[in-house]
């Protein structure tokens, strides 16, 4: 009897292969805690002390992997849920943007696209526009075609035709003694009418006037030596001594040179030695030459200090470049 109860060494091998038998690859895996298998019953102490120590040294061992394992896991969770949340909005973002892309014309080309000549991507083709991923067909009306530009209506009326409702295209009615511009929006009479309203009536040409282009007025101007009065063309009174100046606006005569205007008539530039006779509109209609200087109605020579010279006009002066004036006299500067 004693010797059936010693414990034999030799069968320690099978123990071990019937306790690895079915478990998992590795007891690496985190929170892994290894089944017991059955083991043969070749000693009842024997096997029982066995099972009791390896239990106490699993349960050991779990607990210091958990102890061990606790301070990595613990700082993980934030960032775990930091990238959950990162994935959500990414896939939110890969959700939308295909629809961008088509609008932009840079996803995938679809049916009715065309790549773009330059750079990257398509665009729809004539007649076509973007709708979400797709190019749809645009609702041209009669006498009108495809622009090609992506905003808008995406069309426009031919040359004699106009917008009407922003759904069709009426034909611009013209009347008669009138042509269509080329700009094809509007109309204009012709030469010798003028508009009234929609309509162009005959322009009634006064004596000593003739036709012009002008569109806002009478249509007609008055000959040279004539002037408007009304629906007339009267003669313009010239003085003795003036000319037609032919002008649009303004005078419509002034004075011969050496003669200036005074009540409606041109009288004669009294000239003073040392002057000459000045175009200019304003003043007495003379300067004094250079070296001379205005005095009432005559020309005085200048008396020019020391340090001192002619300005630009030559009727003033002034001193020299490092002199100053004091008391009627250039002195140097300080």
């Amino acid at each position: 009897m004693t010797d059936s109860t010693r414990p034999t060494l030799p069968h320690a091998p099978p123990i071990e292969v019937a306790e690895n038998e079915g478990m998992p690859p590795g007891p690496n895996f985190i929170g892994f805690s290894p089944p017991f298998a059955q083991t043969r019953q070749v000693t009842g102490t024997l096997t029982l002390a066995l099972s009791r120590t390896r239990t106490a040294t699993d349960g050991l061992r779990s607990a210091k992997e958990k102890l061990m394992r606790h301070p990595e896991e613990a700082p993980k969770h934030p960032l775990a849920r930091l990238i959950a949340r990162m994935a959500v909005v990414a896939g939110m973002i890969a959700s939308l943007a295909f629809p961008v892309l088509a609008q932009d014309g840079t996803g995938p080309m679809p049916e009715n696209a065309e790549a773009r000549s330059y750079g990257g991507g398509w665009n729809c083709a004539l007649g076509y526009r973007v709708a979400g991923e797709e190019c749809v067909t645009i609702d041209i009306p009669e006498h009108a075609y495809a622009t090609g530009r992506s905003y808008g209506s995406g069309w426009a009326c031919r040359r004699g035709y106009e917008e009407a409702g922003g759904t069709s295209c009426a034909a611009i009615s013209v009347p008669d003694n009138a042509f269509l511009r080329s700009s094809g929006y509007e109309w204009q009479c012709d030469r010798g009418y003028r508009r009234d309203r929609e309509a162009c009536v005959p322009i009634v040409l006064p004596d000593n006037a003739y036709l012009t282009d002008d569109t806002s007025g009478f249509g007609w101007t008055c000959d040279r030596g004539f002037t408007a009065s009304a629906s007339d063309c009267v003669p313009i009174a010239i003085p003795e001594n003036g000319y037609l100046t032919h002008a649009d606006y303004g005078d419509e005569w002034a004075c011969e040179r050496g003669f200036f205007e005074i009540d409606g008539r041109c009288d004669p530039v009294a000239l003073p030695a040392n002057a000459f006779l000045d175009p200019a509109s304003y003043g007495p209609g003379w300067r004094c030459e250079r070296g001379f200087e205005t005095v009432d109605t005559i020309c005085v020579a200048i008396d020019l200090p020391v340090n001192a010279h002619l300005d630009r006009s030559g009727n003033s002066w002034r001193c020299d470049r490092g002199f100053q004036l004091a008391g009627g006299e250039c002195v140097l500067g300080r």
